[in-house]
């Protein structure tokens, strides 16, 4: 059963912008940190964004300015990622990770990244 689903990938042109969206179905997810990793064809996966289930967020340095983590848990909780000025680099297969140990930071996503869950991914393709 998937529990995480990410949907909103596409192909865009540089200075584009997307929305990505993850449905995290299962209760288990509603007081964990969640979290954004990207994994460019050949590359190792690596988070971009994160954020607590109180909002506090934090990012890549590669994204910060241009991409924004967000969050409705009003109902089950629903991550967002909006993209914007995309550039050819921020390409690869973008996956939702959720309910890593310890603070909710991009460094420690990475750090725990064996213990997270994860999503399927959704591929966000830009060209030049």
């Amino acid at each position: 059963q998937v529990q995480l689903l990410e949907s909103g990938g596409g192909s865009v042109q540089a200075g584009g912008s997307l929305r990505l969206s993850c449905s995290a179905s299962s209760y288990i997810y509603r007081n964990v940190c969640m979290g954004w990793f990207r994994q460019p064809p050949g590359k190792d996966r690596e988070a971009v964004a994160a954020i607590s289930s109180d909002d506090a967020v934090n990012y890549a340095d590669s994204v910060k300015g241009r991409f924004t983590i967000s969050q409705d848990n009003r109902g089950a909780r629903i991550l967002y990622l909006n993209m914007n000025n995309l550039q050819p680099e921020d390409s690869g297969m973008y996956v939702c990770a959720a309910a890593w140990p310890g603070p909710c930071t991009v460094a420690n996503a990475s750090r725990q990244r064996a213990r997270a869950h994860w999503g399927q991914g959704t591929q966000v393709t830009v060209s030049s």
